[in-house]
């Protein structure tokens, strides 16, 4: 991500300098555009991870309606076994009286009744391996709710040491909020950019800093930086094309100051720009715009453990 935002101050003021070479600056062009197509692939890779979550999830749903709906069979298969017992009392209290009579009468009701015996043996012991599968199942399950609980009280935990550490800057367009198992913490523009701008100013410095002395002690969260614009066409000029190069440029610009903390782990950063297509407020505004000119960083929790036990369910 850094060689991202090097590449392009680089071209920047390669653009500025008018004795600069031709081939020179259309080789930086060229490494940008690669660049771009890169960002792309990995903002697509991080929808995929997405689905695949909410994937996960509708799998846990409907494991948790195949367990509902086999325990209801296994109470059915209960009530049937107490039926069929009460017809052997019935059968063999019959046994007992025909016992006294002929020999013929007597094999012919052993034998039902033998037939009757190993008919319950065979259901006792089907339903007892049903049990035996049930059981396991509620276990893993139990096991999976635990798990799940354990991430939210997690993020939960990250949510409020987020919070105690950017207190500071709440109040400044800054907020952090917990949701769908994430925490996401929002910073407007006001507090980061001046306009048309993607340097980070000093007071918008150190509150990334602080955040990432928070990620530095949680390295197995994934970290999506979004760059947001509002609808107004960028007016600028040099290596900027437009709001998608804008909200790229200032995403890379958190991300580059996110490395510089060595206990942050660089794989879990991805930066991605989202222009003016995801919107928090109307463009109609001055402050639905003010509102849509932000970052977000959004911390995502370790899912492998939970797709794991899913598939030992499966």
């Amino acid at each position: 991500m850094i060689k991202k935002a090097s590449i392009g101050f680089l071209v920047l003021a390669l653009s500025m300098t008018s004795c600069v070479s031709k081939k020179i600056y259309n080789d930086l062009e060229t490494k940008y555009s690669d660049l771009k197509k890169e960002n792309r692939s990995v903002t697509d890779e991080n929808a995929n991870l997405q689905k695949a979550k909410n994937q996960l999830e509708l799998d846990k749903d409907a494991l948790t309606k195949d367990l509902n709906d086999t325990k209801a069979d296994l109470a059915k298969q209960k009530a049937d076994l107490a039926a069929a017992q009460n017809k052997f009392k019935v059968l063999q209290d019959s046994y007992n009286a025909l016992e006294k009579n002929s020999n013929d009468a007597l094999e012919s009701n052993m034998a039902k009744n033998r037939e009757l015996l190993a008919q319950l043996e065979a259901k006792s012991k089907k339903l007892a391996d049903e049990q035996a599968r049930l059981d396991k199942t509620a276990s893993r399950l139990n096991e999976l709710e635990a798990m799940i609980a354990a991430k939210e009280a997690a993020m939960k935990k990250l949510k409020d040491t987020l919070s105690k550490a950017l207190n500071g800057f709440e109040g400044k367009g800054l907020t952090v909020e917990q949701k769908n198992g994430k925490v996401y913490v929002s910073m407007e523009n006001k507090l980061l950019f001046n306009s048309g701008s993607w340097a980070v100013g000093t007071e918008g410095r150190k509150a990334v800093v602080e955040l990432g002395k928070v990620l530095g002690d949680n390295p197995d969260l994934s970290v999506l930086i979004e760059g947001h614009t509002d609808d107004d066409p960028y007016a600028g000029s040099g290596p900027i094309a437009n709001n998608w190069d804008l909200s790229t440029k200032r995403a890379t610009a958190i991300v580059a100051i996110l490395s510089e903390n060595t206990k942050i782990n660089k794989q879990k950063l991805t930066a991605a720009g989202r222009s003016e297509f995801s919107p928090l407020a109307s463009n109609a505004t001055p402050e639905g715009k003010a509102k849509n000119r932000r970052i977000e960083i959004i911390l995502t929790p370790r899912l492998d453990e939970i797709a794991e036990m899913l598939n030992s369910i499966n």
